[in-house]
């Protein structure tokens, strides 16, 4: 067999690419055969998708990073996933190397060091593609400060479905990717469908056309079911973006020939099954392997070996190890350095300054110390410093690569931090207010929170996401919320809710060393101490190896056990601490009146809140959010179960009143929220319980 002129490809790699192309096809056909076993779990396969697939595939690299989605087994198996890896996975085994059983099929975590990256992978339909941009602005980032060396420069690829590029977070990805000018390829697998709904009831144009839209995003439409076509297209275009570092989107038109997932399937709906089969890549791989010179013994050869292989594959597959209980319980979070509260709290002849400014000089002190800590939000760059003054100086100090302003793109601020931390980064983002966190939560929920425990223990997203929170000085009803129940529901998140200065620079030194993702409230009406009793979230500059742990409360007024007396623990946080602290002391009770500072939400100090509870035999627990349905409720709850025999009253709560948001108008907004006033009358009426 001998390459002639015509000829595009090398022999080798074609011959490699109908192999994939043969061993994909064969599992979609074993899973079908098999389907009462395989179809326990939801799966999707590539089948009708594979030429592209298997063209990006083989052309990726170790240093380089993917973002497949759900149906791309066909890339997976190009970069030298075996058949037998990705079956452990369709039938959740133990061995699944993505994810030892929790997730589906074709949702890759990969960190091999002889292929390429593979963050986590969500099912939300185009959710990866913040992540994925993500990864290539960590490249830039790296690239633009000489943290990055390799002799030939990594990429990123993320593959999304037409239907997806729909979703709004695919237009902050494209903004950003455009804007900065970013090393990622966009591959764009369009097959027409939703799951039952067509690309003519859903879209205004295909995503070739939408990408015009984004100057700077360079877009190419092509044939995705021929081979020779997809990999030189790609060789070029792979080409220029490791050398040029700028982003592409492929636009490849593709059929689906097999069922949009094992659950919906293709008879159901499909009205165009006998066309789609017409552009299947097989036949078409088939023709071109005989214009290639290789005879038709030699392709039946290769497929069969394919089709042995696969079926081999599955048997082992099957007999391989379920997951035991006990696996439910690992990779939640991965394991934290920070364990003690290390440094001193309040050094001798240290300035006592606001909370706003100890957030400030922890941010500082660690950007100095460490290349890989970057800061981005929305106007925290040079010109402002945030509108909080919470960045002041510090693009002047570290440049505006390490410190820059993004769109307003919740969701990007957020999920992007997925990317950077997978490229070695330690990003510092913040919203702006608690109610802007909403766009956010998708990403955050989705991809940053699940990420660890997803993808095994292999893709920890350290990252601190910092919300100014709270009521102060009539903000109104779109920049005073509390929100920290719905955060607090979504698992694999650290929370801290400082109530001053040194603990929120402790706290944000120990998130900065915790792999974990954190977010940190940071009271707005405690930053400066301008609402009258709130001097003491004014702190002594802690020095700057001053770390406090997370889940360590703080036991703030402490009371000895009293037989004769009626006496109340308060359990609170952020700026319910102050309303207990002036509370206690304008009724003159500060030794009948425990207060306890939570200091971080997740993890709970329980241990150090039941033994002051069971001590005082009263609680009360204070919080700034509405009552009903809230976190402070469910640990009134939780406190009342562990401290039952030791309650000499029902364990009481104080909140905001249970309005649908916090009113502009003043009077209304001290209505609405609670007060010292509004602390002792509850205070009161328990100790008179």
């Amino acid at each position: 067999m001998q390459k002639t002129k015509s000829h595009k490809l090398n022999i080798e790699t074609l011959k490699k690419g109908f192999q994939n192309l043969c061993t994909a096809k064969a599992m979609t056909f074993l899973y079908e055969e098999n389907f009462k076993v395989v179809s326990k779990y939801v799966h999707a396969t590539s089948r009708g998708h594979e030429a592209i697939q298997t063209a990006l595939g083989m052309q990726l690299k170790p240093q380089d990073y993917a973002f497949p989605y759900y149906r791309d087994d066909s890339m997976l198996l190009a970069i030298g996933m075996q058949p037998y890896d990705l079956m452990l996975q369709v039938l959740a085994k133990r061995d699944d190397p993505f994810s030892g059983g929790r997730t589906y099929y074709c949702h890759p975590s990969l960190k091999d060091d002889d292929k390429p990256k593979i963050p986590h992978q969500s099912s939300a339909t185009g959710m990866q593609a913040i992540p994925a941009t993500g990864v290539a602005m960590g490249f830039w980032y790296k690239e633009a400060e000489g943290l990055e060396s390799l002799e030939e420069k990594p990429f990123v690829v993320c593959s999304l479905g037409d239907a997806s590029v729909t979703e709004g977070e695919i237009a902050e990805a494209f903004q950003m990717a455009a804007l900065k000018q970013l090393p990622i390829l966009y591959l764009v697998q369009d097959n027409g469908w939703d799951i039952s709904a067509n690309a003519e009831e859903t879209r205004a144009q295909d995503a070739f056309e939408y990408a015009q839209g984004f100057h700077g995003l360079e877009a190419v439409s092509i044939d995705g079911t021929d081979f020779e076509s997809c990999y030189t297209t790609l060789e070029k275009v792979i080409h220029t973006i490791r050398t040029e570092r700028r982003p592409f989107l492929v636009h490849a038109k593709v059929p689906l020939l097999n069922h949009h997932t094992s659950g919906v399937r293709m008879e159901w709906y499909r009205d165009d099954l006998e066309e789609a089969r017409t552009r299947d890549p097989y036949p078409k791989m088939q023709a071109l392997m005989d214009q290639y010179g290789f005879s038709k013994a030699e392709i039946q050869q290769i497929e069969n070996a394919c089709i042995e292989k696969v079926r081999a594959d599955f048997n082992e597959a099957i007999k391989a190890e379920d997951p035991k209980p006990d696996d439910l319980f690992t990779h939640d979070f991965a394991p934290t350095p920070i364990t003690e509260e290390v440094g001193e709290r309040s050094p001798k002849g240290a300035d006592k300054v606001v909370m706003v400014d100890c957030a400030l000089f922890a941010i500082e002190e660690l950007m100095a110390k460490h290349p890989e800590c970057l800061l981005y939000g929305q106007d925290v760059g040079g010109r402002l410093g945030g509108v909080f003054r919470e960045a002041a100086t510090l693009a002047q100090k570290f440049g505006d690569n390490r410190v820059f302003n993004t769109p307003i793109q919740e969701a990007f601020i957020v999920g992007s931090t997925v990317g950077m931390s997978a490229a070695g980064l330690k990003p510092i983002v913040e919203v702006q207010f608690a109610d802007y966190i909403w766009p956010g939560l998708n990403q955050l929920f989705t991809e940053v929170s699940r990420s660890c425990y997803l993808s095994n223990g292999k893709w920890p997203v350290s990252m601190i996401l910092r919300v100014p929170i709270g009521a102060y000085g009539s903000g109104g009803p779109y920049h005073s919320s509390s929100v920290e129940s719905v955060v607090a529901n979504i698992r694999g998140l650290k929370i801290a809710y400082p109530s001053n200065g040194a603990d929120l620079k402790g706290l944000l030194k120990a998130a900065y060393y915790d792999p974990n993702p954190v977010v940190i409230f940071e009271h707005k009406g405690l930053y400066w101490s301008k609402v009258p009793g709130t001097k003491g979230a004014t702190s002594v500059e802690p020095s700057e190896d001053y770390v406090l742990p997370f889940g360590k409360a703080w036991v703030l007024q402490e009371i000895w056990p009293q037989e004769d007396e009626e006496t109340l623990s308060i359990i609170t946080y952020g700026m319910g601490v102050h309303w207990a602290i002036n509370a206690s002391e304008e009724l003159g009770m500060q030794d009948r009146i425990e207060i306890i500072d939570l200091r971080t939400l997740h993890p709970l100090d329980y241990e150090t809140v039941f033994t002051s509870v069971k001590k005082c035999g009263k609680c009360l627990v204070v919080t700034e959010e509405p009552s009903d349905n809230s976190f402070s409720r469910a640990l009134q709850g939780r406190i009342q179960e562990e401290c039952f025999q030791s309650l000499d009253a029902p364990v009481m709560i104080i909140g905001s009143e249970n309005m649908p948001a916090i009113p502009l108008n003043a009077t209304l907004e001290q209505t609405m929220i609670p007060s010292v006033e509004k602390v002792k009358n509850k205070i009161i009426g328990l100790l008179q319980y």
